[in-house]
């Protein structure tokens, strides 16, 4: 026979069971009464917590999530006008700046995006390094 050692180390005999109901045992199919019992000594469970915690992210993290794609949106068209710009032999500074001030901004939460926005900003960066101005 294979003795089974428990997590306090102790063995298993065969035919000793501990009592019905004993403080630390598993219990199956506690009552209604045991289950408020033990949901009013505990108070907000760990679970519900976590998932308030997620829900109040959520909103932020979506937010912010947006707010960087259209800053990313933004500093493409930038760039396109400004690539229109120097095939017709001239730069407006005020979009300079604007892709400057376009480079700056919070990170969006989702790591795709983030790594989307970073490599536009990246590329902006360097045509503005290209005329001198740094970001």
């Amino acid at each position: 026979m294979v003795v089974i050692r428990g997590v306090t180390g102790g063995a298993n005999v065969p035919g000793s069971r501990p009592a019905r109901g004993a403080p630390g045992g598993f219990r199956v199919g506690g009552g209604a009464e045991e289950t408020r019992e033990a949901s009013a000594s505990t108070g907000v469970s760990a679970a519900t917590a976590m998932g308030l915690l997620a829900v109040q992210e959520l909103g932020p993290a979506k937010e912010r999530n947006a707010r960087a794609f259209r800053r990313g949106e933004d500093m493409l068209k930038e760039l396109k006008a400004l690539q229109l710009e120097l095939l017709e032999g001239r730069a407006d500074p005020a979009r300079l700046k604007e892709l400057a001030r376009l480079t700056e901004g919070e990170k969006p939460a989702d790591p795709g995006l983030a790594e989307a926005v970073a490599a536009i900003a990246l590329r902006a960066r360097l045509e503005l390094a290209r005329r001198g101005l740094e970001s």
